[in-house]
């Protein structure tokens, strides 16, 4: 077996081109400033407290003047939108509620040192998007796949999750297999397969 080192790899971000592009990074607004909750991922908790993510919401309800927020796990929203199931969604107070959205201004920090990274407790934190040769252990983390850098009109393309490690592919890209998010949940409640795609690091962000 011909043994080499990283140092004998391509840099593969060079090769892409010489501007990289960076997917808008997420912000977490407060549930009662958007109009329109259903489906859209969550964050609840309480400053000073502590926050709980990979949730997913529903439109408010009002019982007894206080207004709430219905709030399942990723896996169960997914399994009851795939089959059109009712579950049981535990209501939190709309105060409690902070929703996901993509936002532009949210880019990768700088420096990577803890004082950076420091943030306050007041609110849930944004999440830049961080490059996944940069990430260590990236199996099952969302991921954003950006276009290449001929393709001037593409989208970036979400609601992914890592499959595997960065590995060395057929063609000698480092790549990393990823799946649509909700066959990577219906692998957890069924058991079934999903269909996989490799994707070269260079055009991977962890989210």
């Amino acid at each position: 077996m011909t043994e080499f080192s990283p140092d004998d790899l391509p840099d593969w971000d060079l090769l892409a081109g010489s501007v990289e592009r960076v997917p808008a990074g997420i912000e977490l607004v407060a549930a009662g400033i958007v109009r329109e909750l259903r489906g859209r991922r969550a964050v609840i908790g309480m400053p000073g407290v502590g926050w709980r993510r990979d949730l997913r919401v529903d439109n408010p309800v009002v019982q007894a003047s206080r207004t709430y927020v219905p709030v399942l796990p990723e896996q169960e929203w997914y399994r009851a939108e795939a089959e059109q199931t009712e579950v049981f969604a535990p209501l939190v107070p709309l105060e409690r509620v902070w929703v996901e959205r993509t936002s532009p201004t949210v880019r990768p920090p700088e420096d990577a040192d803890i004082v950076s990274r420091l943030v306050s407790l007041d609110a849930p934190p944004s999440r830049p998007p961080r490059r996944v040769r940069d990430v260590s252990g990236v199996t099952g983390l969302r991921v954003v796949r950006v276009p290449g850098p001929d393709d001037k009109a593409g989208r970036d393309e979400r609601d992914l999750r890592a499959v595997t490690e960065p590995y060395n592919s057929a063609e000698g890209d480092i790549c990393v297999r990823v799946c649509r998010e909700v066959e990577w949940y219906r692998w957890g409640w069924s058991g079934q397969i999903p269909k996989t795609m490799e994707v070269p690091t260079h055009l991977l962000w962890v989210e």
